[in-house]
């Protein structure tokens, strides 16, 4: 179908979408459009786009690329199903596709189930009108294949997962919250150089990134750092709070939450980012402490080794061990990762416990740390296997607040494992309102190996008064053990 109407039109129209945009409260929204795809705008229009952008210079042609932060119940996931619909049925892309191939108009996501909000809105939206219902040759769960060789679909935030597609449109839904990778602490990075390829050979495709802010990092912080405020730039950044976009919001819900935790409320309904939460230390740091192409070190005699475990119950999250010791290389005290293990759900708690006894035992090691996890059936099932398992006087932050200095300092010296290096450079500081720190993974990541690695070489350098070592360094920084 031809683009004879634009996405205003489309949205006012009542044999299209004005039922679902009746009144004054979708003006924010319509400044919004009329900007992206460069539409004749009123004053109103104006100032509503100078206020969201802090651009004075009204655009002159369609964005290629926006980024869209708002608060919560702002309205964009609606408003990004209406965009999805719009570019898969009201543009033409035959005359980019190849033969046999079809235009990927795709919305992406942590996983299938958020996705499927936007997706929900997008079968609404295309059911309510029969013209373009007729246009739907097959559906399945995650997806609408159209007559005119397009397809509407959902995937998850993976970089390996939307390579090969050529695409009219990529909208990443939540983008500030999505999940480290196993390899990167922040996906988003990879996702979006996948995207760009598959959106070079349509000139009308987008890239639409829509975002409740979070921390002061990643890429929806760096395009407004790089962005937001600049009409010269090619990208279209889009920042404002909750009531801005959706006066029909509750106003009372939003003072309430302002007066529980300003800063929470600031980033959930105020759209700015936190101030309460930061890197806890930067990939350069971790990096630089990799033994490259070390990914374990035999037993040595003569070395004390210290073991940190990450209980787990066998069904969430993985079951971690490792081990460290300590050394002086060139007059300073450093401490090694030896061994890193990791089980991941499913398993059987008894199986993992034997298997990481048989891997202490071969490090002379008799005592384990952990944390307080299930404290009492970890203990019994350890002490079974013939090793003593105790809970560790430190907490998770309080570990990993002391580990911290050996990370920047480069007293670090660590196993070459991408997973223990992302999940390390994905922790975050938080600060609370009282003043305090805390150090955990970020929303739906996870730090079972960096807990444990950290506990690990934590406690080997706690233990420093009581076993020195008798290690030397030589030149370079070569560790010897005397025989």
């Amino acid at each position: 179908m031809k683009p004879t109407i634009t996405i205003l039109d489309a949205m006012d129209d009542p044999n299209l979408f004005g039922a679902w945009f009746r009144g004054d409260t979708w003006n924010a929204w319509r400044a919004f459009l009329a900007a992206l795809f460069a539409l004749p705008m009123t004053d109103a229009m104006v100032d509503i786009f100078r206020e969201c952008t802090k651009r004075t210079a009204v655009p002159s042609g369609p964005f290629r690329e926006v980024r869209l932060l708002c608060g919560r119940r702002a309205g964009k996931s609606l408003i990004a199903a209406l965009i999805a619909v719009f570019l898969a049925f009201f543009r033409d892309y035959t005359p980019y596709l190849a033969p046999g191939e079809v235009c990927t108009v795709m919305v992406i996501a942590a996983d299938r189930r958020q996705a499927r909000v936007i997706m929900r809105y997008v079968r609404a939206f295309t059911k309510s009108v029969s013209m373009l219902a007729a246009l739907i040759i097959r559906e399945t769960r995650e997806s609408l294949e159209l007559s005119n060789r397009v397809v509407i679909e959902v995937h998850t935030a993976s970089f390996r997962t939307i390579r090969g597609y050529a695409c009219g449109l990529c909208c990443n839904d939540e983008e500030c919250f999505w999940p480290a990778s196993e390899m990167s602490a922040e996906p988003a990075d990879e996702i979006l150089a996948a995207e760009r390829p598959s959106l070079a050979t349509i000139p009308s495709s987008l890239l639409l990134s829509l975002s409740s802010p979070y921390a002061r990092r990643g890429p929806m912080y760096e395009s407004y750092r790089d962005h937001f405020g600049k009409d010269d730039s090619p990208v279209l950044f889009w920042k404002a709070p909750s009531l801005r976009m959706n006066p029909a919001l509750d106003r009372k819900v939003v003072d309430e939450a302002y007066a529980r935790d300003p800063v929470a409320a600031a980033a959930e309904w105020g759209a700015e980012f936190r101030s309460d939460i930061e890197r806890f230390v930067s990939r350069e740091a971790v990096d630089a402490c990799v033994r490259k192409g070390c990914t374990e070190l035999p037993y040595a005699a003569n070395t004390k080794y210290f073991a940190f475990v990450d209980p787990s119950g066998g069904s969430n999250d993985s079951m971690t061990l490792a081990i460290a010791h300590r050394v002086i290389i060139q007059q300073h005290s450093a401490v090694v990762l030896d061994l890193t293990r990791e089980v991941r759900p499913p398993f059987s708690p008894d199986k993992v416990v034997a298997d990481f006894a048989t891997a202490l035992r071969t490090y002379k090691i008799r005592e384990v740390n952990g944390d307080r996890y299930g404290a009492e059936w970890v203990s019994e099932r350890f002490r079974s296997a013939g090793i003593d398992y105790r809970a560790s006087d430190l907490s998770r932050s309080e570990i990993y607040l002391e580990f911290l200095p050996l990370l920047n300092s480069g007293r670090a010296r660590l196993l070459d494992n991408q997973r223990l290096a992302a999940q390390i450079t994905g922790l975050e500081r938080h600060t609370s309102r009282s003043g305090g720190e805390t150090v955990d993974h970020a929303p739906g990541a996870h730090d079972d190996l960096a807990n444990a690695a950290a506990g690990a070489m934590v406690k080997a350098v706690k233990a420093e008064a009581d076993s020195p070592g008798p290690f030397l360094a030589l030149p370079g920084g070569q560790i010897w053990r005397p025989r």
